[in-house]
């Protein structure tokens, strides 16, 4: 069973900047993940990628996705936190349903430039960079969502850090 989630290969870190799709010549879909210090190809859809991730991490993306509609009220191309301990925190590009959609790590971006009239440059903090076929609204208004997701979902979780001998949050009702 825990082979089953568990990829070395295919696994989604800290260290990930962006999971992003690809369309070669011939059509066929496929995936560039792309790390602090390295890059690599496999055949799954992003959005697969991101739906094994968050598995690993006892959810799934549709839960995933569930848990920011109810902490923010974001219901379409919802940011998600893969596991909130370690600061993975995406966004998706377009629909995940799209096989087009890429996910973006939040807490490594650095810049976002407008790159023409419906792309986008991302540049991270390790100096790399990636052009995406996306408006600058639109992403921009990805990052600022996703920073509000992550506040909310942070400040929840030191909360019930900080509350965690209180007898009002430990009892049973």
């Amino acid at each position: 069973m825990f082979k089953e989630f568990y990829t070395p290969s295919h696994e989604i870190t800290p260290q990930t900047l962006a999971v992003l799709a690809q369309v070669d010549k011939g059509g066929n879909l496929s995936t560039c993940v792309l790390e602090e210090e390295s890059e690599y190809v496999i055949d799954y859809s992003p959005s697969k990628l991101i739906d094994f991730s968050c598995k690993f991490f006892g959810s799934s993306l549709k839960g995933r996705q569930d848990g920011t509609r109810d902490i923010c009220g974001i219901t379409h191309k919802a940011p998600i936190s893969i596991d909130p301990s370690s600061g993975m925190y995406f966004f998706p590009t377009s629909s995940p349903t799209n096989p087009k959609c890429s996910w973006i790590a939040h807490s490594h971006i650095k810049q976002v430039n407008k790159a023409g009239n419906l792309s986008t440059e991302i540049i991270f903090k390790s100096g790399k960079q990636v052009i995406l076929d996306t408006s600058f609204g639109s992403l921009i208004n990805q990052v600022q969502r996703t920073a509000q997701f992550r506040y909310l979902l942070d400040n929840r979780i030191k909360y019930l850090k900080q509350h965690r001998n209180d007898p009002m949050i430990n009892s049973s009702t």
